[in-house]
């Protein structure tokens, strides 16, 4: 018996391998990490599940007759390596000839791997591009709408994808913390490149010890951990700009706010109060008129105004506010909240977004590089934003509105998805199911059989992260690992890398695509990028022999705390924000001049499509908030034991509320029916009496089993859920606008199937 240990990385946290001759028995955590993820332990059963995809295979009735239905229903047949890449090859060739680069939709979802070469989404985009392109996508289903709202704000979006003021300054100055949408430390467990050590905790704690006091504002208790003692303002989903603006119309109408910072650092606030007042439109935006909106006591919102205005506070806002119709609209409203209070730039002070939404936001830590291996320009120069793919393949040839630009839907004919699993994360997923037959062709790279495999024509096996070497770390994170190779490849399991190659040499792109370099040679390419970058930063990196050997580096410290828009506040002249105007936009003249009805040009309070206000909550009372899950990653490890253990009556978890639950005859433990008018699934009931009436919570993330009729069987509420645009801004995905009705499901036994592996036909046929 021989037991090595490897260095390994997840986006759950950094951990060891263990290997006993050749195979994977544990995974124990990194011993710098003092909150480890319990999620470490599904990862030996998913490497060796019978879910694995071991070798190609290529959907039946597309083999022999090239038919389009069955994807998801049909049997497959396991083909040489050779003939797998053969038919993708020759598709991918008819297609550019037939109808261009743009036919071709490059679809890939980036949490598929820590590592930093080896992430599918870079690897997909990579070898399209060198072959001629593809139609892209942009944004993403996590802060879609804030990326492209924010530059037109704040000039940046860095708040959201990067820096916020640290931790330390926080704790340092900060004596009231406002969360809007909560700070929900299972969601600390999870950072895109992994982590080290898992902080979330540790600072919320000394937080809580510095005197800080805590207001969380969310239709759930619970969405703050109970040793912050936090204030709990349960509003109704989706109005947390109707509150914000109370609070700020208390603000103005009491003299509270800060003239003299709204004059010299923003632009638009004269107009904004205009709408404020209800000059603009006869309704005084008041803390009466919120509190009919939101279900917040209109005392509370003056209060809460009062509060934040006497003392050093902190607005801080989940990453899930914008994942609603509106969605843009409670993220601009708490940066003019901020400046109305006029500490944006100070020490502890400001806005922040995503504390509550990912493990690393507000570490202190050196500004250096991450790994990264380049995408290259993609030649077609087609896009669409990222949750607009059922809209594309609906509707090619029709127009649509994006970020102040109109463009045309492509028309395409082959799907190649690397990475990610769109039967998961995307909204509606009845409708995708239904147009996901219009391509000639899906082709899917992938470790399981996941849902989107399932529904792929051709499906390529492969590597987990075990199974290759690579380099893995975040910029949210002091740490940066080597990803040693614990076991050989699982099966004829390949690495995107390799797979790419040899396409990419078939069709004549292989030096555009490799430079030359094979995958040892691009990690010691990569180490080098990030040790210059280093170097500038003022940190020695040690050589890549060294780094590989050992494991893991450490970064210093940063030499000083770093708080968002300090030189900005400083001096504005000097260090503008990169704005039309050099200063925050209240009312930004360029979203004006969109004129976009379904985003004005500052903050407005919008009725999203579904709420609880809306004529549909007569048919529908509950609001459905969908939030991470607990006990796994998006919808990886779905069928592990650590998210099966989570279950209940076999399936995904229904939160309700106890009273909303007897009004509908459910308890603990039952199965329940979830449907509206676009879906229904099963769940399992959980009474929560932190929940607020009228709402209900699902996590997202189980893999997607419709049964014949349609009811989805495992508890997955994206077929439940809204698939519109946040607005025409930014067309991130609304998500979290949502309205439902439960009942008890009282029909036959509806097991679930989607943990078992599709029927597999000898291999020899077509």
């Amino acid at each position: 018996m021989t037991i090595r240990r490897f260095q390994q990385l997840a986006h759950w946290g950094a951990y060891t391998a263990v290997v006993e001759d050749g195979r994977l028995i544990a995974c124990e955590s990194f011993a710098r990490n003092p909150a480890p993820s319990p999620m470490l332990g599904a990862i030996p059963a998913m490497v060796y599940s019978p879910l694995r995809i071991e070798r190609p295979a290529v959907r039946k009735s597309w083999l022999l007759r090239r038919e389009r239905s069955g994807r998801g229903s049909d049997s497959f047949v396991e083909v040489s390596w050779d003939q797998a890449l053969t038919l993708v090859a020759e598709e991918l060739a008819r297609v550019r000839a037939e109808r261009g680069s743009q036919g071709i939709f490059g679809g890939s979802y980036g949490w598929s791997s820590a590592g930093r070469f080896h992430h599918a989404r870079t690897q997909v985009r990579r070898f399209l591009f060198s072959g001629g392109g593809c139609t892209d996508s942009v944004g993403n289903y996590s802060w879609g709408a804030a990326q492209f709202l924010l530059p037109h704000v704040i000039g940046t979006h860095e708040p959201v994808s990067g820096r916020v003021t640290d931790w330390n300054s926080v704790i340092a100055n900060s004596r009231l913390i406002m969360a809007f949408g909560g700070l929900a430390l299972k969601n600390g467990q999870v950072t895109s490149g992994g982590a080290g050590a898992h902080t979330m905790e540790a600072w919320l704690r000394r937080a809580r010890e510095a005197g800080i006091r805590f207001v969380v504002i969310s239709p759930n208790r619970g969405d703050a951990p109970e040793f912050l003692a936090a204030q709990w303002m349960a509003l109704r989903p989706n109005t947390d700009t109707a509150l914000m603006l109370g609070m700020a119309h208390t603000l103005q109408a009491e003299g509270l706010h800060d003239s003299a910072f709204l004059a010299s650092h923003c632009t638009g606030f004269d107009a904004f109060r205009r709408y404020l007042t209800g000059t603009q439109d006869g309704t005084p935006k008041s803390a009466a008129w919120a509190a009919a909106i939101c279900g917040v006591d209109a005392d509370l919102i003056c209060a809460l105004a009062r509060q934040a205005a006497a003392t050093r506070t902190l607005v801080t806002m989940a990453w899930a506010l914008q994942r609603a119709h509106h969605g843009e609209q409670p993220y601009w409203m708490a940066i003019a909240l901020a400046a109305m209070l006029g500490q944006i730039g100070l020490p502890g002070g400001g806005f922040a977004f995503g504390h509550g939404s990912m493990n690393g936001v507000g570490n202190p830590r050196v500004d250096l590089p991450s790994p990264e291996f380049a995408t290259g320009p993609n030649p077609a120069g087609r896009a669409i934003p990222v949750a607009r793919l059922t809209d594309m393949l609906e509707n090619p040839g029709a127009a649509f509105d994006f970020n102040g630009r109109q463009d045309i839907y492509p028309d395409i004919d082959l799907i190649y998805w690397a990475g990610g699993n769109p039967f998961h994360h995307h909204q509606d997923l009845n409708r995708l199911t239904r147009i996901w037959h219009k391509p000639a062709t899906v082709v899917v790279h992938e470790s399981w059989w996941t849902p989107s495999a399932r529904r792929a024509d051709i499906v390529l096996p492969a590597t987990t992260t075990l199974e290759r070497n690579d380099i893995g770390g975040s910029s949210r994170d002091r740490f940066i690992f080597a990803m040693q190779r614990a076991i050989a490849p699982v099966g004829e399991s390949r690495d995107d890398f390799d797979i790419f190659r040899e396409l990419a040499a078939r069709a004549g792109h292989e030096p555009a695509f490799t430079e030359g370099r094979d995958t040892d040679a691009w990690l010691r390419e990569l180490w080098r990028r990030v040790s210059v970058g280093a170097d500038s930063g003022g940190v020695t990196l040690p050589a890549y022999e060294e780094f590989i050997a050992r494991g893991w580096v450490e970064l210093p410290p940063p030499a000083r705390d770093y708080v968002m828009f300090e030189a900005f506040r400083a001096d504005p002249i000097a260090h503008p924000l990169r704005t039309p105007s050099g200063r925050i936009e209240l009312v930004s003249q360029a979203i004006g001049g969109f004129g976009y009805a379904d985003c004005p040009a500052h903050p407005t309070w919008l009725p999203p499509a579904e709420w609880l206000g809306a004529a549909a909550a007569a048919q529908f009372p509950l609001h459905l908030v969908t939030i991470q899950p607990p006990h796994r990653l998006h919808s990886q490890m779905d069928p592990g034991p650590v998210s099966q253990a989570g279950k209940v009556a076999g399936r995904e978890c229904l939160a309700i509320n106890p009273g909303d639950a007897a009004a509908r005859g459910l308890s603990d433990g039952d199965l329940a029916r979830v449907f509206n008018q676009r879906g229904a699934c099963l769940a399992g009931v959980v009474l929560d009496e932190a929940l607020m009436p009228g709402v209900v919570v699902m996590a997202t993330g189980a893999w997607f089993d419709p049964a014949v009729d349609g009811l989805e069987r495992g508890g997955n509420p994206n077929v439940l859920s809204l698939d519109v645009g946040t607005s025409s801004l930014t067309q991130g995905p609304s998500a979290l606008s949502v309205l439902v009705e439960v009942e008890g499901w009282t029909g036959k036994a509806m097991p679930v199937e989607v943990y078992r592996a599709p029927r597999i036909e000898p291999a020899g046929i077509g």
